[in-house]
């Protein structure tokens, strides 16, 4: 069904639905309670690959792998100095920090081809495919929770290109497997240090209440600004099950930066969700789509600037864990690609300790 949508489809889904988290918000009146203290930090596991996909996705395109390891503080043990720093960008709420490492591998549509751009060198840098790339990103995230709101702002440092390891990833897990290995991956994005701030806010709102099953919304806002990506972002989450007030949803791992929903307390012994939602993201700059920051001559595609996607999926929270699955639906990153709508599966898992 989602195949058959249209890129324009996405975005009229997308208008109407922030219209309807606007109306909300403007009618919404914050909660005087405060957050439930969890003093417990949280570990965070998150694998998202084009292959793990409920659609039958083609394996090794575009954004074809992404792992994260995340840890995030309990509330209220930051360091006087950090929590100062946290509540003047904020103000009042319960706070956290959290620290992870994330790598993300992309590649282009053809990759058994060495040189899928033609013989030799390209004649010239702009391309019609995705050029191979590898990031991998080093996150600090300061969260500020209200019974109403979660906000985050951070910093990502890292680099992309070789020293990024995808390579040794990708084609080291194809051996391992007995699968084939990627063949163009010399032609990889050079090595450049990356970085980028950050910052967001997600808004939850309850809707309904019946026979315990509860109703709520999620929008959101969020921007990035470096030599890695220039981002704005908007979106809205609606999610039906039991303990909604036990966490604020689940990120992808490219916006797990500005999200920082690893933290999560269940207010009942088996809490559970489905969740579905939509993101519009206005796109100033993307170094793995349009090259290496400082080479004139690197390989890159022409980015588009508005990209659209759908989220759905499933949470449950039982015994301190936090498991969930999404299935993402993405619009075209750039000009050329023939994927129409991309998809690619993410599967998350949180334990306290």
């Amino acid at each position: 069904m989602f195949a058959a949508l249209k890129p324009y489809s996405i975005r009229y889904v997308a208008v109407t639905t922030l219209l309807m988290a606007g109306s909300a918000l403007a009618s919404f009146s914050d909660a005087k309670a405060t957050p439930l203290q969890d003093k417990q930090g949280t570990w965070t596991l998150q694998g998202e690959n084009d292959a793990v996909s409920t659609l039958n996705g083609t394996s090794d395109q575009y954004y074809t792998s992404g792992l994260r390891l995340n840890w995030t503080s309990g509330t209220d043990t930051l360091p006087t100095p950090i929590a100062a720093i946290n509540k003047a960008i904020w103000g009042e709420g319960v706070q956290r920090i959290s620290m992870g490492l994330q790598q993300m591998i992309f590649t282009p549509r053809d990759t058994q081809s060495p040189d899928p751009w033609g013989a030799g060198k390209p004649q010239t840098s702009l391309l019609r495919d995705r050029p191979y790339a590898s990031v991998l990103l080093g996150t600090i995230n300061l969260i500020n929770d209200t019974d109403t709101s979660r906000s985050i702002f951070g910093i990502q440092v890292g680099v992309m290109g070789p020293a990024g390891l995808g390579r040794q990833l990708q084609n080291g897990f194809h051996g391992a497997i007995g699968d084939t290995k990627n063949q163009g991956w010399s032609h990889q994005l050079q090595n450049q240090p990356i970085f980028q701030v950050q910052g967001g806010r997600t808004w939850r709102l309850p809707l309904a209440k019946v026979a315990g099953i509860e109703l709520d919304m999620l929008p959101s806002a969020a921007a990035a600004i470096g030599d890695y990506q220039i981002y704005g972002r908007i979106g809205d989450m609606i999610r039906i099950g039991q303990g909604l007030d036990s966490d604020f949803g689940v990120p992808t791992i490219q916006a797990a930066g500005t999200d920082g929903s690893d933290a999560y307390k269940a207010t009942r012994g088996f809490a559970w969700y489905f969740f579905g939602g939509v993101t519009g993201e206005a796109v100033g700059y993307d170094a793995s789509l349009q090259g290496n920051t400082m080479r004139s001559n690197s390989l890159h595609v022409n980015k588009k600037w508005d990209v659209g996607e759908i989220h759905a999926g499933l949470a449950v929270m039982f015994y301190g864990l936090r498991v969930s699955y999404s299935q993402v639906w993405q619009t075209q990153q750039f000009e050329g690609a023939k994927s129409g709508l991309f998809n690619y599966g993410s599967l998350m898992v949180s334990a306290k300790f």
